[in-house]
């Protein structure tokens, strides 16, 4: 473009000299037209080089700010990325010391538990050596006895060892209902005996005698084998005649009835329960033998 300056000059130049004819003129001319219009092409294109050189400028602004705006959201997110691993890390380190712990805790428990078990047998291995050696003992001491069912060498008898109570405080109607009852218990009519004692109960409410009957009942239907409604009537006796003297006895044979059933569990409890109430009494001697017993052999095993 800086070559197309130069020629108005030139032209100039040719006409002041007056070497110029008309054809030359002629020339110039159109070359002065041709050179304006290419100059105004020229101008056009220059402008609208700059206009698109403007709106490259400005998408490219517009691109700049776009791209500043992603940068910024994409920090933002980068926070909030690093906000929540931080969080999950902090969990995660958290739960695993929790469970940590709780497995140790778990440890320790079943260690301490295991050393248990062990102190427990060795308890059991010597009260088995303590119970065979009691056991060994009953069998001495209860060998040649008839008339009774064993079970591990302890005897089920029929009735305790006392006979038919006299008390001095009773009146004689209620000694002579009391005593109908009795000579049926020895003539072993046990149903006869339970109704005349229930009979009794019913005449004779508050008598002295009314806790023994209410016992003589259970021994009724124990020796009919009737344990179940045996266990609720010496249950009876312990509930209702608490400060009786037959309380002891109702808890052996609610004891034996329990057994007789196969239920040693409640057997024993009911044993353990006469032994620590009444550590002194005849019953709890015998008690004591049939707990032994219990623990030396399942029910309905032969004796050794």
């Amino acid at each position: 473009m800086k070559w197309l300056i130069p020629i108005p000059f030139v032209l100039g130049g040719v006409l002041l000299s007056g070497c110029v004819g008309p054809q030359e003129m002629t020339l110039i001319e159109r070359e002065q037209k041709r050179l304006r219009r290419d100059n105004a092409i020229i101008r056009r294109e220059n402008s609208a080089l700059r206009s698109g050189l403007d709106g490259v400028r400005s998408r490219l602004a517009d691109t700049q700010a776009t791209l500043q705006e992603m940068q910024r959201d994409q920090s933002a997110l980068g926070e909030k990325v690093s906000a929540l691993r931080y969080q999950i890390d902090r969990q995660m380190g958290q739960s695993v010391r929790e469970g940590g712990q709780r497995i140790k805790d778990l440890g320790v428990r079943v260690a301490r538990i295991d050393d248990e078990l062990k102190a427990q047998g060795t308890l059991l291995k010597a009260r088995e050596k303590e119970l065979k050696v009691l056991h060994e003992a009953v069998l001495r001491a209860t060998q040649g006895k008839s008339g009774t069912k064993a079970l591990g060498g302890i005897a089920f008898g029929t009735q305790p060892a006392e006979g038919k109570p006299v008390l001095s405080g009773a009146r004689e109607d209620e000694q002579v209902d009391y005593d109908q009852a009795w000579r049926l218990m020895e003539r072993n009519d046990y149903r006869g005996a339970i109704a005349r004692f229930k009979k009794f109960l019913k005449s004779h409410s508050r008598s002295e005698l009314a806790d023994n009957a209410q016992y003589w009942i259970g021994e009724s239907y124990y020796a009919l084998k009737q344990f179940d409604q045996a266990i609720l009537e010496f249950d009876t006796v312990r509930r209702k005649y608490p400060k009786g003297d037959k309380v002891a006895a109702a808890l052996l044979k609610q004891g034996f009835s329990f057994a007789e059933l196969g239920d040693k569990v409640d057997a024993r409890l009911i044993l353990q329960e006469l032994i620590v109430r009444y550590p002194e009494s005849r019953e709890a001697v015998k008690a004591k033998e049939m707990v032994t017993a219990l623990e030396s052999y399942p029910l309905g095993d032969p004796e050794p």
